[in-house]
């Protein structure tokens, strides 16, 4: 099962509010997905981001690629080192 760690949304509408979760990549966007890692309020000033390192860490180790959106997420809780710029 190749597995992703992205953002499913929740809330209502014009107010939205994500989960970090692990899924299946084969799962629709607000599926099924496998656990929870944290969550993303865009709403707050600053956003508000929550992620548990542990189990995260581990998801990582286990070979689950980040999508770009969570990827950013992640690279903002400290979790990946930023991306180096390529050289020209």
């Amino acid at each position: 099962m190749a597995t992703k760690i992205r953002l499913m949304r929740m809330g209502a509408k014009k107010k939205p509010f994500y989960r970090l979760v692990v899924a299946d990549s084969r799962s629709p966007r607000d599926g099924k997905f496998v656990e929870i890692l944290g969550h993303y309020n865009p709403l707050t000033e600053p956003a508000e981001v929550v992620v548990d390192r542990e189990k995260t860490t581990m998801w990582l180790a286990r070979g689950a690629q980040p999508s770009e959106a969570a990827r950013k997420l992640l690279r903002r809780a400290g979790l990946l080192p930023a991306e180096e710029k390529a050289a020209r």
